[in-house]
């Protein structure tokens, strides 16, 4: 099928532009571009489906598309092929994933490690391709964990007992889309390492790419190993959190990624060098210089390209280079604009499911910009401005861009690039890629992985002056019209100086900081529970208040307070917390505090446990307090008898308008037993399951004491523990009380005072999404 895509996309450019060789014309050329936007408008359009349509209404468009070809219609006809491709795709990914009844069962099979394993914290991540059972069928792909596992080379072949799980990632107002992520990799299953055998040794180009990996990481020069992997070879794993922190704090994630920046920078050495020589009059005249020059460009970007291990990113990379080689060989009369859209439909045509990645969207919207910024200048610019002008306009002009992704955006990132860019890319990918070639020759490879190493560690050392200097900003979720009003704003800055209302670009940008952002009303209180896994974590907010009860918890180097807790308060326009109210000490409660008292202002923390708390937190203990904020009341409870950490959690009960809610932390019967003989008003119309719904929680005596309307589950699917227990689930069903899962629901949205039904963030219908 990508093959007849190719194919076709093929005869109809040779149709447009090339029928009986005769010179492309104004319409000609309008024609193409046309079509191709039409196109690549159709495989857009998959991108904000809600849901996939049936497999006959496919095949009815594609049908229609391929009639309306013939006639001035024609662009109809490609916008309709392009967006059923793009179902027809993406189809065949979500019918790849692992069956239903499969979900959570161990099974022992077989299958080869393809691409470099990751390796952290003691866990050995890598995806297993073709995998085989004799009990089942089993997608094409599956990512794998093993904890403290043994070494694993790309290019093995192994016999695993995996516990098998579907795609399921965290909903929540602003976090990473595991789930997108999985299906634009199609990656069809995920699962958990129990044991396993090699059945054979490494070989093919995955290994050799693995061999070459151990050597540098053998070496470790000063330190940054893992970087000059990253930029070598495409493997991030050797990149810690911090440097993570550092590269997004300055906008230089794009420089520690194989992009089309390193590909095109590696291109642009071949093609100099032999159009340096042709201008000394140095190059043999009876060669032309020009297609040498554009092969040996096109062949080094590729030969790197496959040494990096050719993935999507990189996949484009070399379209774009190799159009735009092209277009300088022969067809620089069709304009600049044309090689563009000519990479862009092959892209998405290669690989639909790309529009899902982020990635996708910044790299050609950064090349879109500067076609907008530099095509059209008149006469020549120092180096130094265009470096300067370049990195500007991509501060302003990807800003709409990071704000519709959810992306940080970094003020510093025009400084940091302007600096790193050059470093990057004329002393450190020169110095790593000559010094990776050079390793066979006795010091010399190494010499030069050397001071790769020691550049790479002083410009860390730098943007992370630059980092703690203006550290990235995440602005709140944008209403569309002031997004919109924002992206407006940014092209009219980015035009040419002189055209009216050019300076009306900078007003358009205050909605940054000035969109007026819903809070509840009086004696109203909107409440968040945020889906953190296995943990808890929930946003109380008033009119004029915050109140943040647990920060999820923390594993190794994936925090759950930054990945998950800050992104989604900055979404939601919290900037300050009045409390971090922290229920005890263990760490799928209180793992992310740290993180989230560390990138947001928190003017008083409280815990049940505060003397287990790290002393950074300066943790208050709880005591029976009650207070007001806007005519919502709060009120805390802890068991002074108790005698472990579980039964010393701080209990929270919040009241709006007549609705009451109970926070109850990880609680057992005899800590409620307590809690129900303390006189306090207990009837809830919402209930936090006490400890996720542990069998020795939810005991009669607190659900009698509650009555509640509706039960809250916060847990992780598939959880070691079996919570919620089928009997707790069996008690609140005694109850009639309406359970909410975390699972199910993703994060969930209370409007405490106004008795409605809550709101679900997994609700909101994404085709990729598991129901």
């Amino acid at each position: 099928m990508k093959i007849a895509a190719f194919a076709f996309l093929h005869l109809y450019i040779q149709g447009l532009v090339f029928k009986n060789r005769a010179p492309m014309d104004g319409t000609r050329s309008g024609n193409l571009r046309t079509g191709l936007l039409a196109l690549a408008a159709g495989l857009f359009l998959l991108r904000f489906v809600p849901q996939l349509p049936p497999v006959p209404a496919v095949a009815v468009l594609a049908l229609l598309g391929l009639a309306l070809l013939p006639f001035r219609s024609y662009p109809l006809g490609l916008f309709l092929l392009g967006f059923s491709w793009a179902c027809t795709s993406a189809q065949w990914a979500l019918d790849d994933r692992l069956d239903h009844t499969l979900d959570g069962r161990t099974l022992w099979l077989e299958g080869r490690v393809v691409d470099l394993p990751d390796v952290r914290e003691g866990v050995v991540r890598f995806q297993l391709a073709e995998p085989h059972s004799r009990r089942a069928e089993l997608p094409q792909l599956l990512r794998l964990s093993w904890y403290d596992g043994p070494e694993i080379r790309a290019g093995e072949t192994w016999r695993l007992a995996v516990n098998l799980k579907r795609p399921h990632g965290l909903v929540n107002p602003q976090s990473f889309d595991y789930e997108a992520w999985l299906l634009a990799q199609r990656i069809g299953g995920v699962g958990t390492v129990k044991s396993g055998q090699r059945l054979s040794e490494a070989d093919g180009s995955a290994a050799w790419r693995d061999r070459l990996r151990q050597h540098m990481l053998a070496d470790d020069p000063h330190g940054r190993a893992g970087g000059l992997a990253a930029l070598v070879l495409g493997d991030s794993s050797g990149l810690s959190v911090a440097d993570w922190r550092v590269l997004q704090d300055t906008g230089t994630v794009h420089l520690l990624v194989i992009s089309g920046q390193h590909v095109t920078l590696v291109a642009g050495m071949f093609y100099g060098l032999v159009s340096w020589l042709a201008r000394m009059g140095w190059w043999p005249r009876s060669l032309p210089w020009l297609p040498v020059a554009c092969l040996l460009a096109f062949s080094s970007a590729l030969s790197y390209s496959l040494l990096a291990g050719f993935e999507v990113p990189v996949q484009r990379a070399c379209a774009m280079i190799g159009l735009v080689l092209l277009w300088r060989w022969r067809f620089r009369h069709l304009g600049i604009t044309l090689p563009l859209l000519v990479a862009l439909a092959a892209v998405l045509l290669l690989e639909p499911l790309a529009v899902l990645q982020p990635g996708f969207w910044l790299s050609f919207g950064a090349v879109g910009l500067l076609i907008l910024i530099f095509a059209a200048r008149l006469g020549a610019w120092a180096w130094w401005r265009t470096l300067g002008r370049a990195q500007w306009a991509m501060t302003v002009g990807l800003l709409p861009m990071l704000l519709a992704l959810g992306l940080p955006v970094s003020a510093s990132s025009p400084l940091a690039n302007l600096i790193a860019v050059p470093w990057v890319g004329f002393v450190v990918v020169p110095m790593a890629l000559l010094g990776t070639v050079l390793l066979p020759v006795p010091w010399l490879g190494e010499a030069l992985l050397w001071v790769a190493g020691f550049s790479l560690e002083w410009l860390f050392h730098l943007l992370g002056l630059i980092a703690d200097w203006l550290p990235a900003w995440l602005p709140s979720a944008l209403p569309f019209w002031a997004w919109l009003l924002v992206a407006l704003g940014a092209f009219l800055i980015l035009l040419p100086v002189g055209v009216p209302f050019r300076s009306l670009g900078l007003i358009m940008l205050l909605p940054l900081l000035f969109t007026p952002v819903e809070r509840p009303a009086e004696r109203r209180a909107e409440v968040w529970m945020l889906d953190v896994g296995q943990g808890l974590s929930m946003l109380v907010l008033t009119r004029n208040h915050a109140l943040l009860y647990d920060a999820g918890p923390s594993f190794g180097d994936f925090d759950m307070g930054e990945r998950v807790v800050l992104p989604s308060l900055r979404a939601l326009d919290v900037r300050a917390l009045d409390m971090l109210l922290i229920s005890h000490s263990d760490n799928d409660h209180s793992g992310g505090a740290e993180a989230v008292a560390r990138g947001i202002p928190v003017k008083r923390v409280g815990s049940g446990e505060a003397p287990a708390l790290p002393a950074a937190l300066s943790a208050e203990p709880c005591v029976d307090e009650k207070w007001t904020w806007d005519g919502v009341s709060f009120r805390t409870w802890r068991w002074a008898d108790a005698t472990d950490s579980n039964q010393s959690s701080c209990v929270l009960i919040v009241e709006a308008g007549g609705e009451r809610m109970l926070l109850t932390g990880d609680i057992d019967s005899r800590a409620e037993r307590a809690l129900t003989d303390s006189g306090l008003e207990l009837q809830a119309h919402w209930l936090l399951a006490p400890h996720h719904g542990s069998r020795s929680s939810s005991s009669w005596a607190l659900l009698k004491s509650a009555a509640p309307a509706a039960v809250l589950y916060s847990r992780g699917k598939h959880n070691a523990y079996g919570h919620p227990h089928p009997t707790v689930v069996s008690r609140y069903q005694a109850f009639s009380a309406t359970a909410y899962d975390s699972v199910e629901t993703g994060a969930l949205r209370i409007r405490l005072g106004a008795f409605d039904a809550p709101y679900a963030l997994r609700e909101i219908p994404r085709f990729w999404r598991e129901k």
